[in-house]
């Protein structure tokens, strides 16, 4: 009989490749991002269908500033548009929103947005949702141990762990990037620590279910010891045997 899969705990993905799709159809790349947020919808409905628990997604880096102007603008244009359409969905669907990133250098209108519709979702219990817009992995890392030293604090992995910026979600099980690159862009290099790296050929506006259980079986296979041995994982007391024991076998 087949073991039933097990369903990450908590799922983070970098949406790769809608300005690549948008290219090979000849249109602008803006349209590429739309299409994105079409299929960031259906991931969320599956994901919590599945009983996924955290889904975090790399909206905007601390290094997309540097993209074309054009870009970047049709970029906050689209986010306001989605915060708009979206939120009253989410709420309903009872999934709870995060926006997880440096909101110093966006707009009024932008970060007022932002803090709306995490208040909105703020009693959703079924999924959470982390958006990670204007973030980066270096930046989390370096304003959780400014906070600490601001407080006077000891900086040990306990305390910046939890001044990090996903201090409210357990690390990720299962990172997910779709575009065909495999590196992970600065996004969540502290959680990244332990978690199952799987890169996907699929640009991300053709991300669907059937990708999604691709990556989850593909979890399923591995092996996530943490730090120990084949032994010690099925070793009933999480001792590995003595090589006594061992020759025994």
């Amino acid at each position: 009989m087949t073991a039933p899969q097990v369903v990450p705990h908590h799922i983070a993905i970098v949406m790769d490749g809608n300005g690549r799709w948008a290219n090979r159809r000849f249109l602008p790349r803006v349209a590429g991002h739309k299409q994105g947020v079409d299929v960031l919808r259906r991931c969320v409905k599956d994901c919590a269908q599945r009983g996924v628990s955290v889904l975090t997604v790399f909206a905007f880096s601390s290094e997309n500033w540097n993209r074309p102007a054009e870009e970047v603008s049709g970029l906050m244009d689209l986010l306001a548009m989605a915060l708009a359409r979206e939120v009253p969905q989410l709420k309903a669907d009872g999934v709870r929103l995060f926006f997880v990133g440096e909101r110093a250098g966006l707009s009024a209108k932008v970060r007022a947005g932002l803090a709306q519709g995490e208040a909105a979702t703020a009693e959703n219990t079924r999924l959470i949702l982390n958006v990670c817009f204007n973030y980066g992995g270096r930046w989390d890392i370096t304003q959780a141990a400014a906070k600490l030293a601001g407080q006077g604090a000891p900086v040990t992995e306990a305390s910046l762990a939890g001044a990090l910026a996903l201090s409210h979600v357990p690390d990720p099980d299962l990172i997910i990037r779709t575009g065909g690159e495999q590196r992970l862009s600065n996004f969540l290099l502290w959680q990244a620590a332990y978690a199952e790296l799987y890169f996907s050929d699929k640009l991300w506006p053709e991300f669907d279910d059937a990708e999604l259980g691709q990556a989850i079986a593909a979890f399923n296979q591995r092996e996530r010891r943490f730090g120990k041995t084949s032994a010690q994982l099925k070793s009933p007391d999480g001792v590995a045997p003595s090589m006594a024991e061992a020759q025994k076998c």
